[in-house]
């Protein structure tokens, strides 16, 4: 399971060939499309961390990712593996622990990470039920 777990990770966020095709395509599209694509991005990158803010997590505010990464700590949390497990049955709404990323395992240990390319309805229904993490 680690070895399919390993190589999963490394192809996941990889360009394979097949898609080398579709980003060749992609690149002869006008600059237009990219500068609406990244407006889109920006207006729903604030709206995530607008309410991720409100419910009362600190944001650190990205600049060329899709994810946004938060610290648990204000809700006295620090383990973000047993955050994120139980955030679904908390709150319906998923989480990927940062450490996860880390060589160290106790670095980014209270970070946590959401992502924000989804459709504002489902950001905005996120957002409100992890205000019940406030509670």
């Amino acid at each position: 399971m680690t070895a399919v777990r390993t190589a999963k990770q490394y192809l996941t966020y990889v360009s394979a060939g097949p898609f080398q095709y579709a980003i060749a395509e992609a690149l002869c599209l006008p600059d237009a499309y990219f500068d609406s694509f990244r407006a889109d991005l920006r207006r729903k990158r604030d709206l995530l961390g607008d309410g991720l803010r409100a419910a009362g997590f600190e944001v650190y505010q990205p600049q060329g990712t899709y994810f946004i990464t938060t610290d648990i700590r204000p809700f006295g949390e620090k383990d973000a593996y047993a955050f994120c497990r139980t955030l679904p049955e908390r709150c319906g709404v998923v989480a990927i622990p940062n450490s996860v990323f880390y060589d160290d395992p106790d670095a980014g240990r209270s970070q946590v990470r959401f992502t924000f390319c989804k459709k504002d309805n489902v950001l905005a229904e996120a957002t409100s039920r992890l205000q019940r993490l406030a509670s």
